[in-house]
């Protein structure tokens, strides 16, 4: 049975734009600040690993616990007591369980255009994964994520169901909607948080204000 847990902006230890419990370096926070923010993570979920996310389907197993975080948008364990992190500010955080293998997953537009998802459930497939379910994370939603037409169609092509528009007319993208009918194919089931990235105050969102923080789904054996 694995932990899946979906941290939000509150609780830690950063200031202004990213107040407060921002998990991510590389959004120029303090640093000092980020790592009580992860230290309060370890004390609560345990050695956690985290990524440097790239928008890429780089999938990355996980043998034993590391402070370095690896260059990928997906991390796979088969070993109790890591617990593997994603973080997102508008992108699909997806954590993907089964009785001995987890992964914890970064699917954003172009993620979900290379298949990162697809990816990183057959690795898990090939470490003995048989019956796994999927939980996505808060996201923007359908009609919040308005895009240019370029985009639009990028995405379209291969996922209908992500064709949305926004509350205005506009065209616009349900990442989510799309992941969950692709988790269907593949045999997954999945239960998503409906809450939208934009709209939620108490979470991080990159759309809504660029400068901001990031908040993390976590799963763990």
């Amino acid at each position: 049975m694995s932990f899946t847990f979906f941290t939000d902006r509150l609780g830690g230890y950063s200031q202004g734009d990213f107040s407060s419990l921002n998990l991510a370096q590389h959004v120029n926070d303090d640093a000092s600040a980020v790592l009580r923010n992860r230290e309060l993570i370890a004390q609560q979920h345990g050695p956690t690993m985290y990524m440097n996310q790239v928008h890429g389907n780089t999938v990355e197993v996980v043998v034993e616990h590391s402070d370095l975080s690896p260059t990928c948008d997906a991390l796979v364990t088969t070993v109790p007591g890591i617990t593997l992190a994603v973080m997102t500010a508008d992108c699909i955080p997806l954590l993907l369980s089964s009785n001995n293998v987890i992964a914890a997953v970064h699917v954003g537009r172009r993620g979900l255009v290379n298949g990162v998802a697809g990816k990183t459930v057959q690795v898990m497939r090939d470490l003995g994964a048989t019956s796994i379910t999927a939980k996505l994370g808060p996201s923007i939603c359908g009609t919040c994520y308005e895009v240019d037409q370029k985009t639009f169609d990028e995405v379209v092509t291969g996922f209908a169901l992500a064709r949305s528009q926004s509350g205005r007319g506009t065209l616009a993208l349900d990442l989510a909607k799309a992941l969950v009918a692709e988790l269907q194919e593949l045999s997954i089931d999945s239960t998503s948080d409906s809450r939208c990235t934009f709209e939620d105050a108490n979470l991080f969102s990159y759309r809504k204000s660029h400068r901001t923080g990031r908040q993390a789904g976590l799963i763990r054996l």
